[in-house]
């Protein structure tokens, strides 16, 4: 859930480090740090601060004030211990033999403290990284290896890890390791790098290597070597990540979030684009082939956070339209719980990153007992797109703030392909209504635009309500499952209380937590429910909340119910959600600028969630 950037070439290494760090703030971090072997002296010069970037850039005069071309990087969230200059990364042993930065979480980390406090090592921080850097230390000293000192480390950890390591025996080297938690490395002209994630180090090349689980790198000036923890050497293909540095800026824009906010319609076309063509759904590359499609009797959706919400929304599609028992879980849950899966099911595992330790772990357990699995998600060649008997692609491109939006929306994109393509095979929908559906899903992304071009009155309500201290999200169905997005957006970004609930609950106790002047928001976008959720509306009404309803245009009479109301174009009600979200991916934005937060980086939490 933080980052790691490495580099060993000609260059200086210390501003290439902070400026890679610079580009992986978007992951969540409290403290940061860099180490640079000084060719000169030889010495690894270690400089870390507490807090943002901008401490660390100061101590070291943008980096300029510590020389070296070779080094390792690190902005940390704390597990074990909390934020200071201690706990930051990089960690060292006696006399820097070894220097390492660490992501993930050390399990057994307490147990392998005491295994070498008997042996002599003492420990300055209360970090399990400490721990790791001072076993791969242990090992060394036995065996001379920097390859076999690891190897035999990674065979004693528990947990999730990616390590970047320096030995001060081996200048103008850097090592890697992962085991569930992200890490590329890349190559230029210049030298080779690590990053924990693509944006690191695309101001550097757009080549990477894709390192695997339980797998080693080497890394010199001029050549990068890959072994398994046998320490056999193995081949790695070279990948060409097609987006360049500036779709990882800002833009002009005042936020990620916004920039990504606004980004949607093209990236939500760019999805179709991928799979409809020629009115007609391609699943060539998918791999998903009709008698793939034909032999599902049951879909398992495992997913966390917003691809959470994104599979409520596929349930009601997926079981409405493809006529297929859809059972959704969270991802933290299904993996501990032992599931039962029935024969011919098929587990779909949603999930931005790819690399979301929960979802991953689902997907493993899913395969140890035989299920087929595709996973959902936006970065190639990340850990659930490599292990994933089907992959599905999202074309959002990198998105860099913490509260997805665009990546959200391209979810919602592959679980509508996916539901109209059952529905096709399984007999259930005719060639008319086949094309009726993709016509209708070629027009969102100008849908989608035209609800955006309205945003400044979404900008006036939400400053009306930035101090409000609870908010309610209320819906029935599909509507039910957007309120839970628009809730968590409000929540993650303006720290405001709220909650999403099925209307139909409110009587069943949640009404009573309305008071005078509550803001409660009624998502109203299905035909068949209009009614049951505007009686659900004027319920809260007579308790004295303050309504907001969203719905389609032409149901005008919302305005006899609600204070404040917003439209969405018509859709069909399978992609409602689609529209429907944007209004309240806004509001939470406006809501977090009006209240003078870090819309792009919100407290205690990461862009990737890489740890449980």
């Amino acid at each position: 859930m933080c980052g790691i950037v490495g580099y060993v070439g000609g260059n200086q290494a210390a501003p290439i480090l902070l400026s890679g760090l610079s580009k992986l703030e978007y992951r969540g971090y409290d403290s940061a740090g860099i180490a640079v072997r000084n060719a000169d002296t030889e010495k690894i010069a270690i400089v870390k601060a507490k807090g943002r970037l901008k401490p660390l850039i100061e101590k070291t005069d943008g980096g300029n004030a510590v020389p070296g071309t070779c080094g390792i990087g690190h902005t940390r969230w704390a597990t074990h211990g909390e934020p200071s200059e201690v706990n930051a990364h990089p960690h060292c042993s006696e006399n820097q033999s070894v220097v390492l930065v660490h992501n993930g979480i050390i399990e057994n980390y307490q147990e392998l403290k005491e295994k070498l406090t008997k042996s002599g090592y003492t420990f300055y921080s209360e970090t399990d990284t400490e721990v790791a850097t001072k076993l791969v230390d242990y090992y060394y000293q036995k065996t001379g290896s920097p390859l076999e000192a690891i190897s035999r480390t990674m065979l004693r950890v528990r947990g999730s890890y990616a390590f970047g390591i320096m030995f001060h025996d081996f200048p103008g080297k850097i090592y890697a390791a992962r085991k569930d938690s992200p890490l590329i490395i890349g190559k230029n002209d210049t030298g080779s790098l690590i990053a924990s994630d693509v944006p690191a180090i695309l101001d550097s090349t757009r080549k990477v290597y894709y390192i695997g689980n339980l797998e080693i790198a080497e890394l010199t000036q001029e050549e990068i070597h890959f072994y398994n923890i046998d320490r056999e050497e193995i081949e790695k293909e070279m990948v060409e990540i097609k987006w360049d540095a500036e779709a990882a800026e800002k833009g002009g824009y005042e936020h990620f979030m916004l920039k990504e906010i606004h980004e949607q319609p093209k990236a939500v076309q760019d999805t179709i684009g991928a799979y409809a063509k020629s009115g007609m759904i391609d699943f060539t590359e998918v791999g998903l082939t009709d008698e793939v499609i034909q032999a599902i009797e049951r879909i398992y959706i495992v997913a966390c956070g917003s691809a959470y919400h994104v599979a409520m929304v596929a349930k009601y599609v997926l079981e409405e339209l493809a006529d297929i028992p859809v059972e959704v879980e969270l991802a933290s849950e299904f993996r501990y719980r032992n599931p039962r899966l029935v024969k011919n099911s098929l587990v779909m595992v949603v999930s931005q990153s790819g690399e979301t330790a929960d979802s991953l772990a689902a997907l493993r357990l899913a395969k140890e007992k035989k299920a087929p699995t595709l996973g959902i998600v936006n970065v190639v060649g990340s850990s659930i797109a490599r292990e994933s008997d089907y992959v599905l692609y999202t074309y959002a491109g990198p998105e860099i703030s913490v509260a997805t939006t665009k990546a959200y929306s391209t979810q919602l994109i592959a679980v509508y392909l996916i539901a109209i393509q059952c529905a096709k095979v399984k007999g259930l929908i005719s060639e008319e209504r086949y094309g009726e559906l993709l016509t209708e899903l070629n027009t969102l992304p100008d849908k989608i635009q035209k609800v955006l071009d309205d945003k400044e009155r979404m900008q006036w309500f939400a400053s009306k309500y930035a101090s409000a201290k609870d908010i309610f999200f209320i819906g029935r169905g599909i509507d039910y499952a957007i309120s839970m997005e628009g809730s968590l957006k409000m929540k993650e970004i303006s720290y405001v209380h709220s909650e999403a609930y099925a209307a139909g609950e409110l009587k069943h106790g949640t009404i009573s937590l309305i008071e005078e002047g509550t803001l409660v928001v009624g998502v109203l976008t299905q035909k068949a429910l209009y009614e049951k959720t505007i009686s659900n509306m004027v319920e809260v009404r007579s308790r004295g909340a303050y309504l907001m309803g969203l719905t389609n245009y032409g149901n005008y009479n919302m305005e006899d119910t609600a204070d404040f109301s917003v439209y969405v174009p018509k859709t069909e009600q399978y992609f409602t959600t689609s529209l429907a979200i944007i209004p309240l991916q806004l509001m939470g934005y406006y809501v977090s600028v009006a209240k003078g937060l870090d819309v792009d980086k919100p407290r205690n939490l990461a862009k990737s969630v890489t740890v449980e």
